[in-house]
């Protein structure tokens, strides 16, 4: 489209990610996220923290890791660790896993070793395993020689 401002954009697509069904919303939110207008990443940090479904939630977590970055990773984390639906958490655990290694890995290791909920770690345990990162084998190796 021509004449529309990026920031009209994100503001309508947001809008269509938020009251959309769920294959139009998760299209809005991939459109949002491709966005390099400062208020496409403002509104998936929102979307992260905010949104009304636990999918939308995790689908704005997944397209923040994709973007990286210090306030996507901050995000993430915070996710991993506060929202109170699990599936959150544990799409929280994937994002941190699409990280670039030295930020996704030693988060995972962290989760995997400490994080209170069975599912999150898990799912940290099952990202370490695909990661195919030297600490990741370290710490899994660890494990076992208990």
């Amino acid at each position: 489209l021509t004449g529309v401002s990026p920031a009209d954009s994100v503001a309508y697509l947001s809008g269509l990610a938020a009251a959309a069904s769920r294959r139009t919303a998760d299209g809005a939110l991939a459109a949002v996220a491709r966005h390099t207008h400062p208020s496409a990443l403002d509104w998936l940090i929102s979307a992260a923290r905010t949104a009304e479904t636990p999918h939308l939630r995790g689908q704005a977590l997944f397209w923040l890791a994709q973007r990286a970055g210090d306030r996507a990773v901050g995000v993430i984390d915070e996710a991993v660790r506060r929202d109170p639906d699990t599936a959150v958490e544990r799409r929280a655990v994937f994002a941190l896993s699409q990280l670039p290694a030295d930020q996704g890995v030693p988060r995972l290791i962290a989760l995997a070793r400490e994080h209170s909920n069975p599912a999150v770690r898990k799912q940290a345990f099952f990202w370490l395993g695909q990661s195919r990162d030297p600490r990741a084998l370290t710490f899994l190796a660890g494990i076992f020689d208990r």
